[in-house]
Formats: structure tokens, C-alpha cells, sequence
């Protein structure tokens, strides 16, 4: 079985740097929107790593904020 969650040296492996590498950029990297490490576990998510990685790539789009009134009107006119 595949572990999801992985430790930094795995996440950094993952972004093809150095554990030493990942560590002095891990701040850079979560300005720019790179995922936090459980705050209980200290693991990496592999699959939000992939996810940031597809989003600056422009594979995917950042999912954009829906307004919660325009989504009740809208369920609203659908009555």
C-alpha cells in the first residue's frame, strides 16, 4: 500500500529537492499556496501536494469562491 501522508523527506522527494533544500524554501513555497503538514502527524499530503503542483501549472484551476446568497437564490428560483 501506498502511504498518503509521507514525511517531509518524501515531500520533498516529490518536488525532486533535498530534504535540506525543501526545508529552507518550505516557507516560500506556502506563500504560494503549497500544502501545510498535519499539524498533529507532521506527514504531508502527496495528493495536495499533486493538487498545488497542478494548479501552478495551470493543469487545473483554483476553485473559485462561490457568493452563498447567489447559491440560494439560485436554489430558490429552481423551487
Amino acid at each position: 500500500m501506498d502511504p498518503r501522508d509521507v514525511p517531509a523527506e518524501k515531500a520533498a522527494r516529490r518536488l525532486h529537492l533535498t530534504l535540506a533544500e525543501f526545508e529552507a524554501k518550505l516557507l516560500s513555497l506556502q506563500d504560494r499556496g503549497f500544502p501545510r503538514a498535519d499539524p498533529t502527524t507532521g506527514m504531508f499530503d502527496l495528493k495536495a501536494i499533486d493538487a498545488w503542483m497542478d494548479r501552478r501549472s495551470g493543469l487545473t484551476r483554483p476553485e473559485q469562491a462561490r457568493d452563498s446568497r447567489e447559491v440560494a437564490l439560485g436554489r430558490i428560483a429552481n423551487l
